[in-house]
């Protein structure tokens, strides 16, 4: 076979044959396939996007769209791709995460979720530098209280100057699983205390429920939401004990209808993560889904290439009447 007849070049021969054929392709060839479409034209011109919709917490305002930070730190949610997390952190060095938040300030999306965790501190650094420049990023912290030592973990968040802070969702978790709530508050208070605007984030929907029973002061609740009915019975059944049970892999939402109707009770604003399932969802189909279905705001870990396309999807969702007449009002 001809050496430049590579794979790239016989899929898309292979389409242009038989067009049927491409039912039959792997998720992996079908973006091949999209790449060799896009590198055969000019990549499009996407405008600036400053006028990214906002919503508001507490005193914070803040844009739909939010610029997650896990793949900046290395987390990458890979499944059982072991590889992925040195890759990433190679990849976003600190050039790279400035230029980042550059894209990211040029399209309207004015705040980061960043994590406070011990050796995580590289993202809240280089956001620090960037804005003693010309940047105006804030950022919200994800913070790992400890039940001997509730505070610590803030004060960090509070001295490195974030608007707002949330508990990790390990850890909302573990503790409303433990019968903890009463520490969940106290953290609360304390965030709140110090001017931040304060969250809980869970991926079990036992956290909002948990904590709006008890009724602590929490200013927003972060929680997962996608659809687990996005892959076609033949994937599902791949991926069925991924699906069928958390323990497995809780990058999937186990609980999408049953989130959606108690989030619509709830008067809080709501950051909706994992929207796109570690990559598993086409964006538009992720953004739509979670904005429709009640979210205020989306976290969504992005790289600089995909900044300005998410902006753009995220505009255009927000404009349709599908998000005007959502069951839940905007809370933010």
């Amino acid at each position: 076979m001809n050496k430049d007849l590579n794979r790239r070049k016989f899929l898309k021969n292979t389409i242009l044959v038989s067009a049927g054929v491409a039912a039959g392709l792997s998720l992996e060839e079908k973006i091949l396939l999209a790449q060799e479409k896009a590198d055969s034209k000019t990549a499009p011109v996407i405008s600036s996007l400053k006028n990214m919709p906002m919503g508001q917490i507490g005193h914070v305002k803040i844009s739909r769209l939010i610029c997650g930070g896990n793949l900046i730190n290395g987390y990458a949610h890979s499944r059982d791709l072991i590889y992925v997390s040195d890759l990433l952190k190679h990849y976003f060095t600190d050039e790279k995460i400035a230029e980042t938040y550059r894209i990211c300030q040029e399209h309207g999306i004015n705040t980061a979720i960043l994590s406070n965790l011990d050796g995580d501190e590289r993202g809240v650094r280089i956001l620090n530098k960037f804005n003693k420049k010309d940047g105006k990023m804030q950022y919200i912290a994800q913070c790992a209280p400890e039940k001997h030592d509730l505070k610590t973990n803030v004060q960090k968040a509070i001295d490195n100057g974030a608007v707002g802070a949330f508990i990790l969702g390990n850890i909302g978790d573990l503790w409303v699983s433990e019968e903890k709530v009463e520490l969940l508050g106290k953290v609360i208070d304390f965030m709140k205390t110090n001017g931040l605007i304060a969250g809980i984030a869970g991926h079990s929907l036992d956290v909002p429920i948990a904590c709006e029973a008890a009724g602590l002061d929490v200013d927003f609740y972060m929680k997962t939401l996608h659809t687990n009915n996005y892959f076609s019975a033949r994937r599902k059944d791949q991926h069925k004990a991924v699906i069928d049970n958390y323990e497995v892999d809780n990058y999937w939402s186990m609980t999408p209808e049953q989130t959606i109707k108690f989030m619509k009770k709830v008067k809080k604003p709501w950051i909706a993560y994992k929207v796109l399932a570690a990559g598993a969802i086409e964006p538009w189909d992720g953004f739509e889904y979670a904005f429709k279905n009640g979210a205020d705001f989306i976290n969504v870990g992005m790289y600089d290439f995909q900044v300005a396309e998410d902006a753009e999807i995220a505009n255009n969702i927000l404009a349709k009447d599908s998000t005007k007449n959502r069951p839940r009002r905007w809370r933010a």
